[in-house]
């Protein structure tokens, strides 16, 4: 009788050899895997300090959030498959392999979202303190919404009906988004705020007939301070359908002003003062003249019209120019005999008497 060798020997049904093999082939894999994750790493790091790109960061910070135990999971079920193994448990270290490789899938998203959170943040902060806590508060969703995927993932892999669930959570939401539909809005509003960003913390803009400096953005409300002192606060959604006026952002000023000259004055004189209009404003730092004409005979005199440029967007500059402009103006026409004219109206009476009645 042939002596058998000790690698002939059954243990749960697969010889010592089968299991020397599923053994062999689990410890392979797993060195294999971290020969992988060492390499990259140190590629990876040498370009993380010689590049600005995220992508090579985005490799390095997966590599340091690869779970080995996680691993060890799959590369377990991998061996398993040089053994004959019940049914029962063969279908208990897939699924095992298959939640393991979830879990570290969705910690390798959140390295990217957490990256794209970091350097969006980082880009913001100076401009737009609001905005950056905007964007952290969407990470903490986008981090929910993987999650959730993850768990769905999940409980199908381990045979949970979950289209009767996600039927479910889509009715509740429909109904929560239904309750919450104002909420929702501003909330929508906020993100159109931060990513469009039609003005940020610091501008002054006009709503409506109401103007203030924008102090916060917030998920429901924006917080602006009127140039009387008082707050004034919007809800996203409404501050989105009004017509907004950026002054922050113009960077000049377009000017136009009118003066009415009396009648009796002489047509060479009033020839004359389209050029004397330009005189004055030319004269002027930083800003430049446009345009001055006879508009058209008024009720009460000459009315003519001039327009020209503050070449800053200041607010203090464009009074003090304009008030320049006007005092000189003054002075010029007083110098050359030319008056402005004085709104007059004759009123008469129905029930007045003639002066001459007739005899």
């Amino acid at each position: 009788m042939a002596r058998l060798s000790w690698l002939d020997l059954g243990f749960w049904g697969n010889p010592a050899r089968a299991w020397l093999t599923a053994g062999g082939i689990a410890v392979a894999s797993y060195l294999l895997i971290l020969l992988l994750e060492r390499v990259a790493a140190r590629r990876f790091g040498r370009l993380v300090r010689r590049t600005r790109t995220d992508v090579d960061d985005f490799v390095v910070g997966m590599m340091r959030r690869t779970r080995r135990v996680l691993l060890l999971v799959p590369v377990l079920w991998l061996g398993s498959l040089a053994l004959a193994l019940p049914a029962r448990l063969e279908a208990l270290l897939r699924s095992a392999a298959i939640l393991a490789l979830l879990v570290q899938v969705g910690v390798w998203a959140l390295t990217g979202i957490d990256l794209w959170v970091e350097r969006t943040r980082r880009q913001r902060l100076e401009a737009d303190a609001a905005s950056a806590t905007l964007i952290n508060a969407l990470g903490m969703a986008a981090k929910l919404v993987l999650w959730t995927i993850v768990v769905l993932l999940a409980l199908d892999n381990l045979g949970v009906n979950v289209t009767a669930l996600v039927a479910g959570l889509g009715i509740g939401g429909v109904a929560v988004a239904l309750a919450l539909q104002r909420v929702l809005g501003d909330l929508l509003a906020s993100l159109s705020i931060v990513l469009d960003k039609p003005f940020v913390i610091g501008d002054t803009i006009q709503v409506g007939d109401m103007t203030g400096k924008v102090e916060s953005i917030g998920w429901k409300t924006t917080h602006l301070r009127a140039t009387g002192g008082e707050q004034l606060v919007f809800g996203n959604a409404d501050l989105l359908q009004s017509r907004i006026r950026n002054f922050k952002r113009m960077a000049e000023r377009n000017v136009t002003f009118t003066f009415v000259v009396e009648y009796g004055t002489p047509a060479a004189t009033v020839a004359r003062i389209p050029d004397l209009v330009r005189e004055v404003v030319t004269a002027q730092a930083e800003v430049r003249f446009d345009r001055a004409h006879l508009k058209r005979f008024g009720e009460t005199g000459l009315e003519f019209e001039a327009a020209y440029v503050v070449t800053t967007a200041d607010y203090n500059v464009y009074m003090d120019r304009q008030q320049a402009i006007h005092l000189e103006l003054l002075r010029r026409f007083a110098a050359a005999g030319i008056a402005l004219a004085v709104p007059t109206r004759t009123v008469r009476l129905a029930g007045e008497a003639s002066r001459n009645p007739e005899p």
